[in-house]
């Protein structure tokens, strides 16, 4: 009975398995291995090598790490934001009791189906000098001169915040839907205050929400590239526009590899470390 129970896990997760292997991890091992080959910029070839020489090139070179910073705190921006902007919506979205909440869900969706750069090309016409913003705040008098918002990091976060902002609130929402509302009214017949509820009930039962949100809010906002693009400018640097420069323009194959690879790393150990200290604190 176990090896027939074995058999057929094996063929169920097979078909993913040989998928995942095959579309995801052979290129990945494909990269590595050019992530140690050596580029000469004269004839702009690959040179069969190993070293690691392109991440030593990498953490010396103030450019590069200065992108990766800039990737950094804008994710973590980003990530925080959601968080605080999507619990009280994906909250009230889950204990709405409204006809209506399945038009609330849909709306918070209904982004989701317009692609990256065409956000962001709407954001770049909301945020121009003679834009839907600067226009309104100068035509009621507020303003005497446009504000410079465009292609700047506060564009960029803005940006990246209303596309990661329903993958949040549908974390959030799922998670809240299931605890079951007596428990709160339990904690308020206690003498417990909204606040005191919030932080001893809410926040740990909805905790598995909260790690997803903010797990995907944050490899999103590492990885993002359209709205970076579009809406930081030429001058403005994250990883994502500088590995496809590498790639595209400069054609530097194993210098592009050695990035990508270090955003993955960097991407899965914050996330990893935030998680945990997360847990730990929720736990005290």
């Amino acid at each position: 009975m176990r090896r027939s129970q074995g058999l057929t896990a094996a063929a169920l997760l097979g078909p993913a398995t040989i998928f995942i292997a095959v579309g995801l991890l052979a290129p990945l091992a494909i990269l590595f291995r050019y992530s140690l080959n050596s580029f000469v910029a004269q004839t702009k070839t690959m040179v069969e090598a190993l070293t690691i020489q392109n991440y030593i090139t990498f953490f010396t070179d103030p450019y590069y790490t200065g992108a990766l910073g800039t990737t950094v705190k804008v994710a973590l921006l980003v990530t925080v934001v959601c968080l605080v902007l999507g619990f009280p919506l994906a909250y009230v979205v889950a204990r709405t009791q409204s006809r209506f909440k399945h038009l609330l869900i849909i709306a918070i969706v209904l982004p989701l189906f317009v692609g990256n750069s065409v956000r962001a090309a709407g954001w770049m016409v909301v945020f121009g000098n003679k834009g839907f913003f600067n226009a309104s705040l100068m035509g009621l008098g507020i303003l005497s001169k446009p504000i410079e918002i465009m292609f700047t990091e506060n564009a960029v976060i803005i940006g990246i915040i209303a596309v990661n902002l329903p993958f949040m609130v549908l974390s959030l929402q799922s998670v809240i839907e299931s605890i079951d509302r007596a428990v709160e009214e339990a904690a308020f017949s206690l003498g417990a205050p909204p606040l005191t509820m919030f932080r001893r009930v809410l926040w740990p039962l909805a905790l598995p929400g909260i790690l997803a949100g903010t797990i995907l809010c944050f490899i999103l906002a590492m990885n993002a590239y359209a709205t970076p693009f579009l809406l930081g400018g030429p001058l403005f640097k994250m990883m994502a526009p500088v590995i496809y420069n590498e790639f595209t323009q400069k054609t530097n194959w194993p210098f592009g590899g050695a990035i990508a690879f270090i955003l993955m790393a960097v991407t899965l150990s914050l996330t990893i470390a935030a998680n945990a200290l997360l847990r730990r604190r929720t736990a005290a």
